[in-house]
């Protein structure tokens, strides 16, 4: 069991204010794998005045000194990588080995860049009779998701200690157990008490008794565009800055001169990911009408490779969802675009066969799908794919647009210019040519409902510094 009884709190491990307790759920065994407190208001304020109080001797540190600490929280991450894979495995449900590369490490690639970037960043330059300096922000309020638990934290938390700002966390009580691994860590290398703080809780509490709090100066937020909205509502009170990076349902463009089956095939793999919980995840396939049928027999072929199962076995392609609401709730798409007429091309809203036990859903594609389908417009979070067939390229990029959200997108050509010129046309954060993979020096984030503000990479840095000119 990994049962955690108190919060991090200026420096020390404290019991919360409140008695309850949220009980943690191994996705794939659906029993509890621990209990973690659950906060309330007051350990809230209590978190915020030990950051506020922090702020003025960590603010002025040098960046030399900033770096030696995350250096040191690099190493420990990288001491604990077996550990941190495990455990998001049983919380999220993703393969082990996907795990140790993604999971575990992503977070640990993340503040290990931020020793560079704060060499490369320029804090003071001159324009005209102004020096214009950047400094660190303030007290961060930072409430992050289940779906990459400890990258989404460290995408937040690296840069801003980086920046100089001091940082409340609240992990997502789905999957919060990591975040305990990265706060053990912080603790023994010895970072100023107060300058990072743990406090667990539901959303409705501690997250937005975080956004609403006067003295938070930003506050940085990942997970649904409702509770982005909600957040930004609160936050706009005492008129703090707000990073949102919300959802998604990102179109991939394969264009007439693709290599179809190269093209099919990774996007499958670019929707399944993490079984599909992924907010930037290729979840609509557009393909020329006259190579439908062709892009649906690949679709399949790739789709029932990914083999459901237990994550610590390696013959498991695709892990449980998080949650047994999320299973649900994914299921009811499906059954939702049975209804309305898109053509099931495998997969569906049964278990998977012998998986009775664990939050699995089978991987799902359908085609013939319209744009205007529940399953089109609406982010599903889990292995379902949706084929759009379109006419034009025109028309491509209208449906590619199509919609709320903003987040990411893919385009395949066999001309790699004529990809990045629809690329261009596609109002998204990142867009992936022919495939090419993950940056995580890359600036990250929305257009339109899917956020404003960018992570990671230098962009990332920025986020957490003010700008201010001085007239000599």
């Amino acid at each position: 069991m990994h049962d955690r009884d108190k919060l991090y709190i200026d420096g020390a491990w404290v019991a919360s204010t409140g008695t309850g307790t949220i009980d943690v759920i191994n996705s794939t065994t659906e029993e509890v794998m621990g209990r973690v407190p659950e906060g309330t208001p007051d350990d809230v304020d209590k978190a915020v005045q030990a950051a506020k109080r922090a702020f003025g001797s960590w603010s002025q540190t040098s960046r030399e000194e900033r770096a030696k600490f995350l250096q040191r929280i690099t190493e420990g991450l990288d001491a604990r990588m077996g550990d941190i894979a495990a455990v998001i495995a049983q919380e999220v449900g993703m393969p082990i080995n996907l795990s140790n590369m993604i999971q575990a490490g992503l977070p640990r690639m993340t503040f290990g860049s931020m020793q560079q970037l704060l060499d490369e960043t320029t804090f003071e330059e001159q324009v005209g009779n102004s020096l214009i300096v950047r400094e660190p922000v303030g007290v961060v309020g930072c409430i992050t998701p289940w779906n990459y638990p400890l990258h989404q934290i460290a995408a937040k938390v690296a840069p801003a200690l980086a920046a100089g700002c001091t940082v409340v966390l609240k992990p997502s009580e789905v999957a919060p157990i990591n975040a305990f691994l990265l706060a053990e860590i912080i603790d023994e290398v010895g970072l100023p008490a107060g300058v990072f703080n743990l406090v667990t809780g539901v959303g409705p509490v501690v997250g937005e008794a975080i956004a609403a709090h006067p003295d938070v100066d930003m506050v940085s937020f990942t997970g649904s565009t409702r509770a982005g909205k909600r957040v930004s509502e609160l936050a706009a009170q005492t008129v703090k800055r707000v990073a949102l990076e919300l959802g998604g349902k990102s179109a991939n463009v394969i264009l007439d001169d693709a290599d179809l089956e190269r093209a099919v095939t990774d996007g499958v793999g670019k929707c399944f990911l993490n079984s599909g919980q992924t907010c930037s995840a290729l979840t609509r396939m557009l393909v020329p009408r006259s190579k439908l049928a062709q892009a649906e027999d690949i679709a399949a072929r790739a789709a029932e490779g990914y083999t459901p199962g237990d994550p610590f076995d390696m013959n498991s392609r695709l892990g449980p969802l998080v949650s047994a609401a999320q299973r649900d709730r994914v299921r009811g798409f499906i059954n939702k675009g049975v209804e309305e007429g898109a053509k099931l091309v495998t997969g569906g809203a049964d278990a998977p066969e012998g998986l009775d036990t664990g939050f699995f859903v089978r991987p799902t594609v359908f085609s013939n799908v319209s744009n205007d389908m529940t399953i089109a417009q609406e982010e599903i979070f889990g292995p379902v794919l949706s084929i759009i067939p379109y006419d034009t390229e025109d028309e491509a990029v209208e449906i590619a647009n199509d919609t709320v959200y903003g987040l990411a997108g893919g385009v395949w050509a066999g001309d790699a210019d004529k990809a990045k010129d629809v690329a261009r046309r596609l109002r998204t954060g990142q867009v992936e040519i022919n495939g090419g993979g993950f940056n995580p020096m890359a600036p990250f984030g929305g257009y339109k409902q899917s956020g404003h503000g960018r992570e990671l990479g230098k962009f990332g840095l920025e986020e957490f510094l003010e700008v201010k000119s001085l007239q000599l």
